[in-house]
């Protein structure tokens, strides 16, 4: 069985606000389960956030919508990360089985024509 590292975008900036990645082979290490973990978090703050955006719109004065707008700017950054890594990984464990490292049944080649 051949083995792929896969880069996971983590769910936090590093300096300057550049992407942090992991690199590991385990989905149950210690970063990756804080990862996990974060990534809950992030999203269930964006729901919320959303819940309350929709309520506040109504009769919201220009200032509070100034900060409304800020946290939804921040909510949907880290939900866009939040995304793509989880796209990302997919693609990896897409690959990873194209390439029979899923223990499925195979075929051989002879049996597409």
């Amino acid at each position: 069985m051949t083995t792929h590292s896969e880069l996971r975008l983590l769910p936090w900036a590093g300096p300057e606000g550049k992407p942090c990645y992991l690199s590991t082979d385990d989905s149950d290490g210690h970063l990756s389960r804080l990862a996990d973990h974060t990534e809950a978090v992030q999203l269930g703050m964006a729901a919320g956030l959303l819940e309350h955006a929709s309520e506040a719109l109504h009769d919201a004065e220009p200032e509070e919508l100034r900060l409304l707008a800020t946290m939804l700017t921040g909510a949907l950054r880290a939900t866009l990360r939040v995304a793509t890594s989880r796209g990302h990984r997919l693609a990896t464990r897409d690959l990873a089985a194209r390439d029979g490292d899923d223990e499925g049944p195979r075929l051989p080649a002879s049996a597409f024509g």
